[in-house]
């Protein structure tokens, strides 16, 4: 029935035959919804990365993001602040 994406400027949903469409996709779930069981025709996502949740050591996850935190915190100047903005996400 629907796929809902996060992209730079929120969350769309793209309901099936939907045109095709080219959208910068940011962090976040990717949810696939069906209707009478039914798979989507296609979707085709480039990106450079992408884990399944069930993938995702929560432990080693919450390490990584204080470990991120802590360098944005002590980010001095523009270039440091953006380079911690972007490793936090």
């Amino acid at each position: 029935k629907e796929i809902i994406l996060s992209t730079n400027s929120g969350q769309i949903g793209v309901l099936r035959n939907h045109a095709p469409i080219n959208i910068a996709l940011d962090m976040g779930p990717l949810r696939i919804c069906l209707l009478n069981d039914q798979w989507l025709m296609a979707i085709i996502i480039l990106g450079n990365d992408a884990e399944l949740g069930s993938d995702i050591d929560p432990e080693e996850a919450q390490r990584a993001l204080e470990i991120a935190e802590a360098h944005l915190s002590r980010a001095e100047g523009t270039k440091e602040l953006v380079e911690a903005t972007l490793v936090l996400r």
